[in-house]
């Protein structure tokens, strides 16, 4: 079943319009271009260090010393990605940076396996020992080594618990705090690099350029992942101020606080909230603004998906909050759309309306809402919707399932039908990750440039 609100024709918006500043994908290039970049140097390092490779032994410590310096290096940027450092998390969107962690962090266990392997096997056939004898030699007589086989096992513990499968197995708290052992390995493991690296005993330029890499990640670490958040909190004050149910299972939190327009927030963007009260004060989950955000007002609509988002429902008004961010580019900032008459899609799945709403009430141009839901009694602040069409002459378009739940397939014809001219349209699109998915291929059908397709995943 579709249904239909309309209200035409304005294109101007409600007068609280934000105009794109037109990020494009140069930031991102460019951050990718200077990790490779980074990889280069690193190699160039053990290639200026090297005068011959000679034999089976000399082949297998050589791999060795390449593997374990571009793990270093690796570590490094696992850990740069995930600072939380507003200019590449509002340029390149949180979403992405976690797709790169991920995809480096495989990369990165698999050079430290490969490093670890290639140093026993290289070690053996210098000394003409064993790998049991060489691995007991090099744990226990070299510099660093008890620490470096410490960082070993806990990164290799906590790639096993990063894996898909185990994830599936965990509450996202206990994967996120055990995914702090990361740190800790790190941090065990540098000592061992300076200690035995060819490449640093020798040279104190490569020395000095690895604690300058190593220091800034940590100061970039330190600030945004704990300095800031704190000093926000002790600034800001933010509370509940109460809370409105909006559909069976979602709620939204309304909070008030000091200052709120000094943390630059927009729409479409997400805060990692943590709220001061038993049970949920110790960790930090990510929820959209679905709201404009305002000097001193913020609200948040969640839906409960599992223990912490359903205790928000229960929250009492008073409640600290702490709210860091604002995080992710999944603003204005990415339309590509012309500044005259810009025309955009916005496409949401269930709980997906949130950031989609407040990007409804301040895209500039002529908009268009489709709003995808099992039932008709899902579909979360469409009071507000409607009265938002209405005010900015835009189209909002409900598809809901028939009985059973059935909901109409995700087509390029059906999307077409809703929409005209679609190829013409930036879209913004929010939902699971099973709509998500056929959403993109409706849309490339349906001739929308891939590039034009704009989408953030809020699981990380």
């Amino acid at each position: 079943m579709t249904t239909a609100t309309h209200a035409r024709h304005g294109t101007g918006g409600t007068g609280r319009a934000v105009r794109p500043r037109r990020a494009g994908d140069a930031v991102p290039a460019l951050a990718q271009a200077v990790i490779w970049a980074g990889a280069a140097g690193v190699l160039a390092l053990w290639w200026s260090d090297t005068e011959s490779v000679v034999g089976a032994a000399g082949w297998l410590t050589g791999g060795a010393r390449i593997t374990g310096l571009l793990a270093g290096y690796g570590c490094a940027v696992l850990l740069l990605l995930m600072a939380r450092t507003p200019a590449l998390d509002h340029s390149i969107g949180t979403d992405r940076m976690a797709r790169w962690h991920a995809a480096g962090g495989r990369y990165t266990v698999s050079l430290v396996l490969a490093h670890v392997l290639l140093i026993i096997w290289g070690y053996s056939l210098v000394s003409h020992s064993g790998p049991v004898d060489q691995t007991r030699t090099l744990v226990l007589d070299y510099p660093e080594m008890l620490k470096a086989t410490a960082a070993f096992l806990l990164l290799t513990g906590t790639a096993l618990v990063s894996a898909r499968a185990a994830r599936r197995r965990m509450r996202y708290e206990t994967w996120h705090y055990l995914h702090f052992a990361t740190y800790l390995a790190v941090f065990l493991a540098f000592g061992h690099q300076l200690a035995n690296g060819a490449e640093f005993i020798g040279s104190r330029p490569a020395r000095t350029a690895w604690y300058a890499l190593y220091l800034t990640v940590a100061a970039l670490l330190v600030w945004y992942r704990f300095l800031v958040p704190v000093r926000r909190a002790l600034r800001h004050r933010i509370r509940v101020a109460g809370l409105r149910h909006e559909s069976p299972g979602v709620v939204s939190v309304h909070l008030t606080g000091e200052r709120l327009d000094e943390l630059g927030a927009r729409p479409g963007q997400f805060f990692r909230w943590r709220f001061l009260t038993p049970g949920l004060w110790w960790t930090a989950n990510p929820y959209s603004l679905s709201a404009p955000p305002l000097a001193g007002h913020l609200r948040i609509t969640v839906k409960a998906a599992g223990g912490h988002s359903a205790a928000l429902a229960r929250l009492r008004p008073g409640t600290r909050v702490w709210a860091e961010g604002p995080y992710g580019a999944f603003t204005a900032d990415r339309s590509r759309a012309p500044k005259t008459a810009p025309k955009t899609l916005l496409l949401a799945g269930g709980a997906g309306i949130t950031p989609l709403r407040a990007l409804f009430e301040t895209l500039p141009g002529e908009v268009t809402l489709v709003y995808r839901a099992r039932r008709p009694e899902d579909l979360a602040l469409r009071g507000e919707l409607d009265a938002i069409a209405a005010a900015r002459g835009a189209v909002v378009h409900y598809v809901v399932g028939g009985p059973g739940g059935y909901s109409p397939p995700l087509t390029a014809r059906a999307l077409a039908r809703l929409v005209p001219d679609l190829a013409a349209h930036e879209v913004y699109l929010c939902g699971p990750p099973g709509m998500a998915e056929a959403a993109k291929r409706a849309l490339r059908a349906a001739g929308v440039r891939r590039r034009r397709i704009h989408h953030e995943s809020f699981t990380f």
